[in-house]
């Protein structure tokens, strides 16, 4: 059930602090329902804190920060999320529909759902397009086809938002145009919700809506071409360093 605000991710005054440093600084934001949401800036600031929050597996967090109208973290948000990491959650000693099996037994336990977990499986093999190395080894698969397979995992279940930290970092074009192909069939079929992290602005232009980050802070939420617009920029990526270079001049002037 999807939330009936239109908003599957609400932050104000998120803030997360790790000993002495402030990792995530007061962020306020919003993730549509059933929409692509691309969470972009460069690696170490903060993309994976802020993922980390969203589906409740970061401590010290503070402010208000909700899911599906929620409170992140809350247990009957575990099986309406789905959380792909950056490095891939699969077993080598295990097959990918092993793999998957037993995630969904975790899912949905019992002799009862026996046949919606075999309906589960299925559908997320042929979502990542794995179903030719269905019966192989995790260990034998390509970093890329490990990486389809955390994807499928996260897929059991038809959850309503998909966190996806990074899920496209160091595959081939071709297969970054696929996962992108089934983000966008998972949201407009589905209504999935996506947040969406990368450090490569041209998948910024995939996106439906974008949050840019930088040392903690949001530089900016809008659609990539009202982003453009607003800085007079031809691509995403001269928008965020306009929006870079904007931010320093405002800190150099409060000095």
């Amino acid at each position: 059930m999807m939330n009936s605000s239109g908003v599957a991710v609400l932050a104000r005054g998120l803030t997360v602090v790790r000993g002495d440093r402030t990792v995530l600084r007061g962020l306020d934001f919003t993730v549509l329902t059933g929409r692509i949401t691309g969470l972009l800036g460069p690696s170490g600031c903060g993309k994976s804190t802020l993922m980390r929050a969203v589906v409740g597996t970061q401590a010290k967090v503070t402010g208000t920060l909700e899911i599906l109208g929620r409170p992140a973290g809350a247990a009957e948000l575990r099986s309406r999320i789905g959380y792909v990491t950056q490095a891939p959650s699969v077993y080598d000693d295990l097959t990918v529909r092993q793999n998957l099996e037993y995630f969904a037994s975790v899912l949905l336990p019992g002799r009862g759902s026996r046949d919606a977990r075999h309906a589960y499986v299925t559908r997320a093999i042929e979502d990542v397009d794995l179903a030719s190395h269905a019966d192989s080894l995790a260990c034998r698969l390509s970093g890329g086809q490990r990486s389809r397979v955390s994807l499928a995992v996260a897929l059991l279940g038809t959850p309503e938002v998909l966190v996806l930290d990074e899920p496209t970092v160091g595959l081939d074009p071709v297969l970054r145009r696929d996962l992108w192909d089934l983000f966008h069939r998972l949201a407009d079929e589905r209504g999935a919700t996506i947040l969406v992290s990368s450090h490569v602005m041209d998948e910024a232009e995939r996106c439906h809506r974008l949050l840019l980050m930088r040392d903690g802070r949001i530089l900016a939420e809008d659609a990539p071409d009202d982003l453009r617009i607003r800085t007079r920029s031809e691509t995403v990526e001269q928008a965020f360093l306009h929006l870079v270079d904007q931010a320093d001049a405002l800190q150099e002037d409060a000095r």
